[in-house]
Order: C-alpha cells, then structure tokens, then sequence
C-alpha cells in the first residue's frame, strides 16, 4: 500500500517535470523569439549596418568621429573610449568629487564646442552609460549641436532637425524608457550613407 502511493508521487512528479520542462524549455522560449521577430523584424539580422554590401558600423555601438568631429554629432562621453573590448562604466559614485569635477568639465567643454552655457548643456551629453558604448544620446543633446553641424557642413537647420527627428525613438521603440537618437545612424544618414530611412 505505502508502495502503491509512493509510485503514485514519483509518477506525478515525473509528469510534472515534463510539462515544466516543455513548457518552459521548449514552449517559452519559442514564443519569446516568434514575439521579439514579429515585434523587432530590424532586429533579426544583428546590429551591423552594410553600406555597399559591407559592414561599415554597429547600430549598438557608439562610434566618435576622428576626421572633422565638428562636422558630426557627437555621442556620450565613454569611460572606455569607445573601445567594444573593454565595456565598462567609470564606477564612481554619484557623489565622488572625482566624478563631480569631471561633469563640470566635461560641461565647459561641451558648452565651448556648441557654443552655448554650461547651464544649457543636457545632462546626458556629459555623462556616461553603463558600457560606456552605448549610441543613444538625448533628442536634447541631438538638438543642441544641430548648429554647429549646420555651421561647419552647410546642411541647413531645418533638414538636420529632420534628420534628427527621423531617428528619434519613441519610449515604446526604447521599451517604456526615455526618447533617444542613435548617433551612429545619425551620422550615417547626414553622410548620405544610412540604407535605414531618409
């Protein structure tokens, strides 16, 4: 009798198991990549971005310019040097003096490059993300150097605005976050090479 209950619990168990284990590692996974391709179909292919059929940048990866920087927009400041071998953040806190003094630079700097306050520097265009690789910007910081761009390129305000506005993500496309622009597909569109839009 006690046998016959005991077989009863492993069998139960067992089946248990089964399901649990089709379910959840057959079933689940599945549907999670079926939704993330009907709901992300850019994404399928990865994040290079081929320009005459070969890879000329990651869309998931900050990239500075290092010819003429003036005629770019520029990403976030990066604590690795935008280097994808070495993602990492600074790990200073929010109060370290260290990283405090380095915002304050970091704005002076940026406000003499733009050609504006230190006040009127965003936030984001003086400090890093977590990976310090990241190519989103803010649609503030994306604005605040349209002049410049216009100033050294001869592109006109109003078409770079667009520009901007074409590759400004909305907080669902960011997953409930904050708006943002790629500056990588930014600066591949304002060379006349982004394959994406425009």
């Amino acid at each position: 009798m006690a046998l016959t209950g005991y077989l009863r619990q492993v069998s139960t168990a067992v089946r248990l198991l089964l399901i649990a284990t089709l379910l959840l590692g057959v079933v689940y996974p599945l549907g999670i990549w079926a939704l993330g391709r009907i709901t992300f179909p850019d994404q399928a292919a990865g994040s290079l971005i081929d320009i005459d059929g070969k890879p000329a940048a990651s869309a998931l990866i900050a990239q500075s310019p290092q010819q003429n920087p003036q005629n770019w927009f520029l990403p976030r400041p990066s604590a690795v040097d935008g280097d994808p071998s070495a993602s990492g953040a600074s790990n200073l806190g929010p109060n370290d003096p260290q990283l405090l003094a380095r915002i304050a630079a970091a704005r002076d700097q940026v406000a003499g490059i733009e050609g504006v306050r230190p006040e009127d520097v965003p936030v984001s265009a003086v400090t890093m993300s977590g990976s310090g690789l990241d190519p989103q910007i803010s649609p503030a910081y994306a604005q605040l150097q349209i002049p410049r761009v216009a100033r050294n390129t001869g592109i006109s305000e109003a078409r770079l605005s667009e520009l901007v506005a074409q590759r400004t993500t909305s907080p669902w496309e960011s997953l409930l976050g904050q708006p943002a622009v790629n500056v990588t597909r930014l600066n591949l569109a304002l060379a006349g090479l982004d394959p994406v839009g425009d």
